[in-house]
C-alpha cells in the first residue's frame, strides 16, 4: 500500500497488484477514504485505490463554486497520475453521484460501475428533511453525531463503540466551509442525468433499511440504467459497507469477477 498526493492536491491510498484494472472507491460527504477499510482489507490481493474527494480529509478545495464535473475531473487527474487506463468504480452516497457523473462523461475509462446507497428523486418530505439538515449544519458549523443513528443500526453501534468513535472523529475533523460546499451539491442534486449514457455493467446496491438512499430509489435506478443489476443488503442501513461488510464485499466481488 502506498499513499501520496497529486500535484492538484488529491490524497490517495493505492495498493497495486498484478491486475491491470484496480477497484476505485469513492466515499460519501463528510467522510474520508478510511471508511473503505473493510473493502480494502477484503480485496487486499486485488489492486485497489481509495482517495479523499475534494475538500475532504487531506484533499484540497480551492474553488468558490464546485460541480460534479469537478469531482470527475479529480478522478481523471488521479488515474492519469497513476497511469491507470481502466477502473472498476465503486461510489458510496455522494460518491455514487460522482460515479454516475463519471460514467456518463468518461465511460471509456470504466470496466464496471457500482452505485452503493445512491439517491434518486427524493419525495417532497425527503427533500424537506435533507434541506433542514443542511440549514442546521450551516447554523451550527459542526456535524451532528445523530447522523450515525441513521447510518448504523442501534445494535451495531452498541456492539462496536470503536467504529462509532472513529466515524464520529472523521465527521468532527471536517473543514465546515469545504463540507458545506460539497454537502450543498448533495442536497440540491436534481437527478437530471441521462442514464441511457451509462453503458457499463452496473451494480446498484443499498441497505434494506437505508432511509436516505431507499430500496425504492435503487429499484428505480436499476430500471433506468440499461446494463444494471440490483442487490439489497439485508438488515443494512446507510453505512452497510461497514456494518454488513461481508454481504457487500461478496456481492461486489462476484460482480467484479463477472466483469473482469
Amino acid at each position: 500500500m502506498t499513499t501520496g498526493t497529486t500535484a492538484s492536491g488529491t490524497f490517495y491510498s493505492y495498493n497495486k497488484k498484478d491486475q491491470e484494472i484496480p477497484i476505485v472507491f469513492v466515499h460519501g460527504v463528510g467522510l474520508t477514504h478510511e471508511i473503505w477499510k473493510p473493502q480494502l482489507d477484503f480485496f487486499n490481493d486485488h489492486s485497489t485505490l481509495a482517495y479523499d474527494i475534494i475538500g475532504h480529509g487531506k484533499s484540497s478545495l480551492d474553488k468558490e463554486i464546485i460541480s460534479f464535473d469537478d469531482f470527475s475531473d479529480q478522478l481523471i487527474d488521479l488515474i492519469n497520475h497513476l497511469n491507470i487506463k481502466k477502473i472498476h468504480l465503486v461510489g458510496f452516497s455522494i460518491g455514487s453521484l460522482i460515479a454516475r457523473n463519471f460514467a456518463i462523461n468518461h465511460s471509456s475509462h470504466l470496466q464496471s460501475l457500482t452505485l452503493l446507497c445512491s439517491i434518486y428523486k427524493r419525495t417532497e418530505e425527503q427533500q424537506k428533511i435533507v434541506n433542514q439538515r443542511f440549514e442546521q449544519a450551516k447554523k451550527d458549523l459542526k456535524l451532528s453525531r445523530q447522523a450515525l443513528k441513521r447510518w448504523f443500526t442501534d445494535k451495531y453501534i452498541e456492539n462496536h463503540p470503536s467504529i462509532y468513535d472513529k466515524i464520529s472523529s472523521i465527521l468532527a475533523a471536517n473543514n465546515m466551509e469545504h463540507f458545506l460546499k460539497v454537502y450543498e451539491l448533495f442536497v440540491k442534486h436534481q437527478n437530471d442525468e441521462d442514464f441511457n449514457k451509462i453503458q457499463n455493467h452496473t451494480l446498484v446496491m443499498t441497505g434494506e433499511y437505508d432511509i436516505g438512499s431507499t430500496v425504492k430509489m435503487s429499484q428505480e435506478l436499476n430500471a433506468l440504467i440499461p446494463k444494471s443489476q440490483l442487490k439489497i443488503i439485508k438488515d443494512g442501513k446507510h453505512l452497510c459497507g461497514i456494518e454488513c461488510a461481508d454481504d457487500v464485499n461478496l456481492s461486489l466481488n462476484n460482480f467484479i469477477k463477472e466483469n473482469e
